[in-house]
């Protein structure tokens, strides 16, 4: 397989709990359906609301963010009941996902979807209520990782879901999608793009469904992992700005790798008869931390980058002038709580930090980003390693403080990696302490950490004051759990000691 067109990898944020705007609306003409009949349709950047996190927004406060900044799309990883609620009214068009571990038993249990229907959709889909438009039924379903465990559930699943909408009379309104991994396809050149053998059966009866029930195709694309996972892959190939790598397939050319994932799908949906099926980006981003690759310009680059070839209607050689539907960047904020499985960037994909504040300047086509409003914050302390105390007996404090809390910047390539070693200890200090709420006692550490009024942070190493309004999804942080965290924590020290 050419290193240009790797197989992407799973990024973790398919966390099924959780986690990836309609902006400058541009009309373009865009093929839909395998007639080849011709519809006008809106094209536009969404976005990814995941919840995986130790510090959450409230979900009003992300509400208000999506509206400040103009974003009229939203996708979500689950039907979180407070996100849903807090989208009532907002007109923002939502896509509510269903985790993969829920597809077994909708696909086995018709009683079951009717459920599902009426307990995540038709109680929210009322006057002034949430503008459910998707349903993604799982979330990467045919990741190679998952060995086929999902495989046979997803169009039964999507069968029975559809007779639940259509019961509720919702069928007309809301599309079922299956958001796949772009590891479902694979070649050496675009041209000659094709689901995984595996896979062609199932897709052809996937595929068929969507265009039955008028229903887009959504891929997940990922440059970064392609960079991050081969050390032959050329980094400008990643962005948009020009390559010194660019692919020849025949009569096209491809500049960079975006459009080279996206037209070697068009080409394996072309061979199961269904080249003109229209296509949604369900993630797509570059994160700013944890990795050497992973960083604010870096990201900054992608982001602009994309936004700007897709709103400039260019589409790409096998659609020219045909840009996907929709794009829905990977994510809006970042979220502390993920798995560091797939690597340490995993937590650091946002747009906007955790607190709703923008990392960069990007324009999504309507202006630069725009800040939360209303944040509130804890008391803007922090807490150090004491610089008069002895810290030669810090190391398993340190490993404790990261096991709850977020060390993944101190990692090489991380914005804090070069803070020297106290700064480190610091830094873990910090984050537990922020993360149990400023307890007093969880800046003790045997004596070796002291509360400072002064902001530690050096340079683009950012240490975190908590927030207070909303819940933790990860960790819910009420004061029976701060005693019971600082009861495991020194309980663990003794043992360890």
């Amino acid at each position: 397989m050419s290193p240009f067109f790797p197989k992407d990898a799973a990024t973790g944020s398919k966390c099924n709990i959780g986690s990836r705007v309609l902006l400058s609306i541009l009309a373009v003409v865009v093929v839909v359906g395998s007639s080849g009949m011709v519809a006008v349709v809106e094209s536009g950047i969404g976005v990814n609301w995941g919840t995986v996190t130790l510090h959450r927004l409230s979900p009003h406060t992300v509400v208000n963010l999506l509206k400040d900044n103009k974003i009229g799309k939203v996708k979500l990883f689950d039907a979180d009941p407070d996100s849903l609620k807090a989208l009532m009214g907002s007109g923002i068009e939502v896509m509510v996902g269903i985790p993969n571990d829920m597809l077994s038993l909708l696909s086995s249990s018709p009683t079951a979807s009717d459920s599902w229907v009426s307990q995540n959709v038709s109680r929210y889909m009322v006057k002034n209520g949430v503008n459910i438009k998707y349903v993604a039924v799982g979330n990467e379903p045919f990741l190679t990782s998952y060995s086929g465990q999902y495989q046979s559930y997803v169009v039964p699943a999507l069968t029975n879901l559809q007779q639940s909408l259509a019961k509720a009379n919702l069928a007309g309104i809301i599309k079922l999608v299956v958001p796949c991994n772009a590891d479902a396809y694979e070649s050496s050149l675009p041209s000659q793009g094709a689901f995984r053998p595996e896979l062609n059966q199932i897709m052809t009866q996937l595929v068929s469904f969507l265009n039955s029930n008028g229903s887009p195709f959504i891929v997940n694309i990922y440059p970064f992992l392609s960079l991050y996972g081969s050390s032959d892959f050329p980094q400008d190939y990643a962005f948009f700005d020009g390559t010194t790598h660019s692919v020849i397939d025949g009569p096209n050319v491809y500049n960079n790798a975006f459009d080279g994932n996206f037209d070697t799908l068009v080409a394996a949906l072309s061979k199961i008869g269904y080249g003109q099926m229209p296509i949604i980006i369900g993630e797509v981003g570059w994160p700013t931390d944890g990795v050497i690759s992973a960083n604010l310009s870096a990201a900054r680059a992608f982001n602009q980058g994309l936004i700007n070839h897709v709103l400039s209607n260019k589409g790409t050689p096998l659609r020219p002038g045909v840009p996907p539907m929709d794009i829905y960047l990977f994510s809006l904020l970042d979220e502390g709580a993920k798995s560091t499985l797939p690597g340490n960037f995993e937590r650091h994909w946002g747009i906007f930090s955790f607190d709703g504040q923008a990392k960069y300047k990007l324009n999504l086509g309507n202006g630069l980003l725009k800040n939360a409003k209303d944040v509130e914050y804890l008391p803007f302390r922090w807490c150090v390693a004491d610089p008069s105390k002895d810290l030669s007996t810090v190391a398993n404090h340190f490993k404790l403080a990261c096991s709850y809390a977020d060390c993944t910047t101190l990692n090489y390539g991380g914005s804090c990696n070069d803070i020297g070693a106290k700064g480190n200890i610091s830094y873990a200090f910090n984050s537990y302490y922020q993360l149990l709420k400023q307890n007093v006692q969880s800046c003790d550490f045997d004596g070796l950490g002291v509360v400072t009024f002064l902001d530690p942070s050096v340079g683009d190493c950012r240490f975190l004051v908590g927030i207070t309004d909303g819940k933790s999804s990860g960790i819910c942080l009420d004061g029976r759990l701060v005693i019971v965290l600082l009861l495991i924590f020194w309980v663990s020290y003794i043992y360890l000691v």
